[in-house]
C-alpha cells in the first residue's frame, strides 16, 4: 500500500436510532459525530434500520419511525394518493 493514499481505517460505533443497538464494527466512513463507548471516544454513525431492527431478520413488524419517501413527496407536491393529478 502507498503511504496516505488509503483511508484511516478504525473502529466505529453504528447506532440504529429505531431500536438504539450498538454496533462496533471496522470502518473508513468518515464522520463528525463520536460517543463515548466503554471507556473510549469512538466517531459515531447513525443508521435507520440494522439487523437488529429490520423485520426480516427479527420476525416482528414495527411501525417506521420516519416518513416514507413516497408520502414526503405526495405532500410535497400536494397529490392525492392513488391519483396522479394535483388537486
Amino acid at each position: 500500500m502507498q503511504y496516505k493514499l488509503h483511508p484511516e481505517y478504525r473502529p466505529v460505533v453504528f447506532l440504529d436510532t429505531s431500536c438504539d443497538k450498538r454496533f462496533v464494527l471496522g470502518s473508513c466512513v468518515t464522520t463528525k459525530d463520536t460517543i463515548e463507548h466503554e471507556g473510549q471516544t469512538m466517531p459515531l454513525v447513525n443508521i435507520d434500520v440494522s439487523s437488529a431492527s429490520h423485520q426480516v431478520y427479527t420476525g416482528e413488524r414495527r411501525a417506521a419511525a420516519v416518513e416514507g419517501q413516497v408520502s414526503k413527496f405526495q405532500r410535497k407536491f400536494n397529490l392525492k394518493i392513488g391519483s396522479g393529478a394535483r388537486k
